[in-house]
């Protein structure tokens, strides 16, 4: 994880300098607190308290499936980083990266792509699974891993700074599937939050080191999916809006001196001419 970090910050910064067109401010802040939140996740004593308490882990899941994979894709970071590796790994990796297209492809299908983060999410909140995991360190990051590598693409998509073309969802197709993609995590997550049976026995064994009840646990765990997702998604929404709005406007100097583009090009006559 040291490595991997080291290495995406690496390469971002090296891909930052000397570049005809700069990263934008805004991005390299993105990319860096995505990069940082993810490393505090997994390898500080957040982890241990994850696997010891069940609010705790949600709250691990909202930063390592939500909140830091969202940073990534809103930092675009393809180009930078490509830009940062060395002349000689560029050429390496471009056979590597055409044998990988079509699988790319298919992991960018959206509906794949919503499938895929909801299933990286909700399947480990399967109580037989997640008693096995909880119990098993490999389980456990495999896990963590999954709920990262799994969201990916879905903020990609819903992300993408550039219109359609190129890219691959217009706005209303990313207003659909992001609400196609909220509807099981607000039920699940509401779901624990109202629940008064315990459905994580194997907290007993684990330990908490808090000395609440499971249900309440187990409620601050619902509670935890629920309301920071759900502001991630309503923010994610007023991007969407502001997108809207940004392609819906009019040009401020067609509207000088009360006329319209056309009658400001003389070529095109007045309106009682055109019409």
């Amino acid at each position: 994880m040291l490595l991997t970090t080291v290495l995406a910050v690496g390469l971002y910064a090296r891909g930052m300098t000397g570049t005809a067109a700069p990263t934008s401010p805004v991005r390299r802040v993105a990319w860096f607190a995505g990069v940082a939140l993810i490393y505090l996740a997994l390898q500080t004593s957040l982890n241990y308290y994850a696997s010891h308490m069940f609010f705790v882990l949600q709250l691990q899941h909202f930063v390592l499936h939500d909140l830091g994979p969202a940073l990534l894709a809103a930092a675009t970071p393809g180009a930078t980083l490509s830009r940062g590796l060395p002349r000689w790994a560029r050429s390496w990796l471009q056979p590597i990266a055409r044998t990988f297209q079509v699988p790319r492809e298919l992991l960018l299908d959206p509906g794949i792509a919503t499938a895929l983060y909801v299933v990286s999410q909700l399947v480990w909140l399967l109580p037989a699974i997640t008693f096995d995991v909880m119990l098993s360190n490999r389980l456990f990051e495999l896990m963590s891993w999954s709920t990262v590598l799994g969201a990916l693409p879905f903020w990609h998509l819903m992300l993408d700074p550039r219109p359609h073309p190129p890219a691959r969802l217009r706005l209303r197709q990313r207003f659909i599937f992001l609400y196609l993609a909220s509807l099981p995590m607000t039920f699940v997550s509401a779901a624990l939050a109202f629940s008064q049976t315990n459905w994580y026995l194997v907290y007993a064994v684990c330990g908490r080191f808090l000395p609440i009840s499971p249900v309440m646990d187990q409620e601050l765990g619902g509670t935890a999916m629920w309301v920071p997702g759900a502001l991630l998604f309503g923010g994610v929404l007023f991007v969407f809006l502001g997108r809207k709005l940004d392609q819906g406007a009019v040009p401020l100097t067609s509207g000088l001196a009360g006329t319209s583009p056309g009658h400001a090009d003389p070529r095109r006559g007045t309106a009682a001419g055109q019409a």
